[in-house]
């Protein structure tokens, strides 16, 4: 991209120590390009105190580093039209920060002999709050300017280096102390190749697993400090910093410090493994509880606990010394061998940790000092890595921990959280994921509570071919996880977590297509979430007989917005997709000898209505019937076949009032139209409205077809662009109208001459026509209201179109293979004449 123009910003900050005036830095940030020469990713220029650098950021790794390549993801979710600006994209929180190139700002830092300062998380106080103004002036330092000889970690990384400052983010520190147990995971999360010395440029990075994929987070250092100390997460040794960057580049993935305040451990968790998460209620715990523990430890898996929150008091204090409301860290599970005069055996025990560091442990049985301890070895004591100090780490009792703790969180490693060389036996997970989005007006249809809006839901299908290698049962193991996406980061724009669940039902026949109301009103599902919950994700583990499935991902109230990832894992491999349906025309098979239905529609011994072919009628008016035909149907075709097609719908016979309606449109039309028996659309118009605005014509206020309406259906039957409409072409129309308003009729049970955009799906069904999720989702945008209604004339239009739409596409498609070859001007005659 060819820069030609810049634009300069100024950001002037004001920091102040208390001890003396203000302080005042000035940067200015330029972006585009002095030269006006080519960037592919773009460019600006950063500095500060009189100097100004060109940093440049790109996306991605370079060609042949040793570091991966971590990229932003590719997420499907709302659909796009093809060719057209995307808003979500232009919206994306995240588009800045993923797209930085740590390679790329560390060669021009070390070629320009500059610090690095992040534009994308800049050193001012909107980086840490974002409801309010700072409490007291912080003041923003590097970690040279806090202590003499700054180290990135020192001795390895120890569960001991996190430290809880003033932030409310205990959740975070539990899983961070959980993530340095496992070494392989925290140098994926904390990569050590990092330092002050050689090549230090200010430049920091690390890796997120971000809702789907994993990404590269770049930082500078400059960290919040009050007096010279770190404010927030810092280390037990007060020359390490990867704790407090860490907790920076998490900030800046979720938008800002305060953005961290309250969360679950596991969301910390899953973002630091890709993992898939379970919640266990202590209260309610399975039987063997403690061997999923003790398995869950031995495989890497990260493990927090808690006790509910007291509502009158914030991290309330109990006698025995743990706290409630706060996150702890289980850093270690096993089985300790006991050997005394009196007894031997094996005791399960916990190892519990409190980010806070300090002395508020646990005082009873296994506590730090008490007596249980004297009846175990030193030797053993020693292997345990026991001590006795008060660092906020502390044994208990598996029966303790159960009866005074009451949240469990467990963070399975997901499929790629263990490479090839490293699973040892262990059986990795099969793992599928697909990106969707809850749309007000068109799938977010809310929970089984709310029938007549459920079924539109997004629907997956799942099926699972084979039990578990070691399930007596003959039963599949199936995890699945609903996360919402980006809404912690979007708590500035005043968003919080969505209440979100999924249900699970079985399905007979693995071939059935969508299911609609009817389906859910006559069969209770067969599995379900733990609960509907206002969390980042709601994860399940369910044994389930071989078969198929699906699973409706949804929010608890109908009509809310939002991202979601939805991933289900096996320990056999399944076939997982969602369950939609293909654009066009209902079509069947009908029983021999007949050919497979092509949309074309004839007449068999009655009058026949066609959405895409001419219709015939009987003298006497005697009863229409659609019939699905092929080339040569033979003459034995009839009524039985007719009715296996799905979609099938008798036409009543005109009502006297309808008949004299047609007579009286026979002779309006013969009478607008002249001697050449030809009308244009504002005739059309004038013909049409005459009837249907006429008082009784319909049952609902209807003020008239506007001029646009009219001429696409002036368009649906103009193939030589005559702008005119015959009589013979006017009949077929008539008995469309016809038609559509008796399906409009039947579903605007209120009379209210509307539909909301959740029954225009089977309005739209009814008078033939099957949707995918895309298409249809573009038609509510395209034709209905504010509110999400659709009045009859939109019905109409959109009805009009897609046939129009549909005919142009076969009469191209002539294989009937699905896909068609517009030349330029056909396809702008086909799409704007419409």
């Amino acid at each position: 991209m060819s820069y030609t123009t810049r634009t300069t910003r100024t950001v002037r900050t004001f920091y102040s120590d208390g001890r003396g005036p203000p302080k005042v830095e000035t940067k200015t940030y330029t972006y585009g390009d002095d030269s006006g020469g080519s960037s592919v990713n773009g460019g600006f220029n950063i500095g500060g105190g009189g100097r100004r650098f060109q940093i440049r950021v790109g996306g991605g790794g370079q060609d042949g580093s040793d570091q991966p390549n971590y990229s932003a993801p590719a997420f499907s979710q709302r659909p796009q039209v093809i060719g057209r600006a995307s808003r979500k994209e232009k919206k994306d929180p995240f588009s800045g920060v993923i797209n930085q190139s740590y390679d790329e700002i560390k060669k021009r830092c070390q070629e320009e002999g500059c610090l690095f300062e992040d534009p994308e998380f800049e050193a001012e106080d909107s980086s840490i709050f974002f409801s309010r103004a700072p409490p007291r002036p912080f003041e923003w330092k590097r970690p040279h300017e806090i202590c003499d000889n700054p180290v990135f970690i020192a001795d390895g990384a120890s569960r001991f280096d996190v430290q809880q400052g003033e932030l409310g983010d205990c959740w975070l520190l539990a899983a961070i102390a959980s993530l340095t147990v496992n070494q392989r995971l925290f140098a994926k999360v904390v990569p050590p190749d990092q330092s002050f010395e050689d090549g230090y440029c200010g430049l920091f990075r690390f890796h997120f697993w971000r809702q789907g994929e994993w990404v590269e987070v770049v930082v500078d250092d400059r960290l919040p400090t009050y007096y010279g100390q770190l404010t927030f997460m810092h280390s037990v040794d007060k020359n390490e910093f990867w704790s407090a960057l860490l907790e920076k580049a998490y900030a800046k993935l979720e938008g800002s410090y305060e953005s961290l305040k309250g969360g679950s451990t596991c969301e910390a968790m899953v973002d630091f493994t890709g993992g898939v998460s379970e919640f266990f209620d202590l209260r309610k715990a399975p039987p063997n509880l403690f061997s999923i523990m003790l398995k869950a430890s031995q495989r890497g898996s990260l493990m927090g606990c808690s006790i509910d929150a007291d509502p009158n008091q914030l991290e309330a204090r109990l006698s025995n010394g743990l706290v409630m409301g706060h996150a702890y860290s289980i850093t270690s599970v096993l089985l300790m061998d006991i050997e005394t005069p009196s007894m031997s055996g094996k005791i399960p025990m916990v190892r519990v940790r409190n980010p806070w560091g300090n002395e508020a442990e646990w005082k009873g049985r296994w506590s730090d000092q008490s007596r249980e301890w004297s009846l175990i070895p030193d030797s053993q004591k020693e292997s345990m890595g026991l001590t006795f100090d008060d660092d906020g780490e502390f044994w208990m009792s598996f029966d303790d921990f159960s009866k005074n703790f009451e949240k469990l969180e467990i963070c399975n490693l997901g499929p790629d959280s263990l490479e090839e060389d490293e699973l040892d036996g262990k059986k990795r997970w099969e793992g599928h994921t697909e990106n969707g989005e809850w749309i007000p007006r068109v799938n977010a249809g809310g929970c089984r509570n709310y029938l007549d809006t459920f079924w539109t839901n997004p629907q997956y299908r799942v099926t699972l071919t084979d039990p578990d290698d070691d399930d007596d049962d003959d039963l599949c193991t199936m995890l699945v996880g609903v996360l919402q996406k980006d809404r912690r980061k979007k708590r500035k724009e005043g968003l919080d977590m969505l209440t979100i669940g999924y249900v699970i039902y079985k399905l007979g026949d693995e071939n059935h297509g969508p299911l609609d109301v009817k389906f859910f009103k006559y069969n209770a599902s067969c599995a379900k979430s733990p609960s509907f919950i206002n969390l980042r994700e709601v994860c399940g583990r369910h044994k389930l007989s071989p078969g198929t499935y699906v699973i409706i991902p949804s929010t608890f109230e109908p009509h809310q917005n939002g991202d979601y990832l939805l991933r289900i894992f096996t320990e056999k491999a399944n076939e997982t997709n969602e369950l939609d349906e293909e654009t066009g025309i209902i079509e069947e098979q009908v029983s021999e000898p007949c050919m497979k239905v092509i949309g074309v529609y004839n007449v068999v011994n009655r009058g026949v209505y066609s959405p895409f072919n001419d219709y015939t009628q009987n003298a006497d008016y005697t009863r229409r019937i659609l019939v699905p035909t092929v080339a040569s149907a033979p003459p034995s075709v009839g009524r039985q076949e007719v009715k296996k097609v799905p979609g099938y719908r008798e036409i009543p016979p005109p009502t006297d009032e309808e008949q004299e309606q047609e007579q009286a449109l026979k002779a309006s039309f013969r009478r607008v139209a002249g001697d050449d028996m030809e009308i244009d659309a504002y005739e059309l118009r004038d013909i049409l409205n005459a009837v249907f605005t006429k008082e009784g014509s319909v049952e609902f206020v209807f003020d008239g077809f506007s001029l646009d309406t009219t001429r696409s259906m002036v368009a649906m039957h103009d193939g030589d662009l005559s702008g005119k409409l015959g009589f013979d072409e006017f009949k077929v129309l008539w008995a469309d109208l016809r038609r559509w308003k008796g399906v409009f009729k039947e579903y605007d049970r209120d009379r209210s001459g509307n539909l909301s955009s959740y029954e225009l799906r089977s309005a739209l069904h009814a008078s033939g026509f099957r949707l995918s999720n895309r298409t249809f989702s573009a038609l509510v945008m395209r034709y209905s209201s504010k509110n999400g209604n659709i009045e009859f004339g939109d019905f109409i239009l959109c009805a009009i179109r897609m046939k129009t739409m549909l005919a142009s596409f076969r009469n191209i498609d002539v294989d009937n293979s699905g896909h068609a070859a517009f030349d330029l001007d056909t396809f702008i005659q086909t799409v704007m004449y419409s």
